[in-house]
């Protein structure tokens, strides 16, 4: 539930973004994170074959971690300068 309440949120960030590449970026991660939780859940179910793809922030390994902390952040600096608030 918590992922799809993720998810879900980042597509209306996406929608409200006033550039196209605000928008695509913000469409790119949200596709990067359903991605992995379908073949997670997937691979749970026996639906998918088993790969070694991580599920974001659960799944061990310090670099998966840091890469989709990294998109969800710039998405997030994105989202933080339409309202005009440059100052980092």
């Amino acid at each position: 539930i918590l992922y799809l309440i993720l998810i879900l949120r980042l597509i209306v960030l996406a929608e409200r973004q006033p550039t196209r590449f605000a928008r695509v970026y913000g469409y790119s991660v949200m596709s990067i994170f359903f991605f992995h939780l379908f073949i997670n859940v997937g691979m749970v179910l026996g639906l998918t074959p088993v790969i070694g793809i991580p599920l974001p922030f659960f799944s061990y390994g310090g670099s998966s971690l840091w890469g989709f902390t990294i998109l969800l952040f710039v998405f997030l600096r994105i989202d933080a300068s339409r309202y005009g608030n440059t100052k980092v």
